[in-house]
């Protein structure tokens, strides 16, 4: 055996007697824990049957049609604000979309709405 085997023999054999000097340690077991609970058993049962005894328990939300649609914004808010933004001079315009074309940002657009036209800019 050549000197770097022997080493390694050594360090694998100091290991394994580092390892079986550690003594194993294990949880101690209690039992089985009480029960605790707010209701009594019979209270638990019933319910247990109505929910078995309930017609459709297991049918998916929505197979039953489309549920009732409350919107949650103005309709007439909503459609002012798609058509405003599908008017606005950047909508699905990119630097390079046009020849010899400039993107001019809707908040810029929106000042420059009153006045003149700025030359260059995509318009519709």
């Amino acid at each position: 055996m050549n000197m770097t085997q022997r080493l390694s023999v050594l360090a694998a054999a100091a290991s394994l007697s580092l390892f079986a000097a550690i003594p194993a340690q294990a949880e101690t077991y209690d039992g089985v824990q009480g029960v605790t609970s707010a209701r009594s058993a019979e209270e638990v049962r019933s319910e247990a049957y109505k929910a078995a005894a309930a017609p459709s328990q297991n049918v998916p939300r929505g197979s039953r049609g489309a549920e009732a649609f409350t919107p949650s914004a103005d309709p007439a808010a909503v459609r002012a604000q798609a058509i405003a933004t599908a008017n606005a001079p950047d909508q699905n315009v990119s630097s390079g979309s046009r020849y010899n074309s400039r993107v001019v940002s809707t908040p810029a657009a929106r000042t420059q709405a009153a006045g003149a036209q700025t030359p260059g800019t995509v318009t519709k």
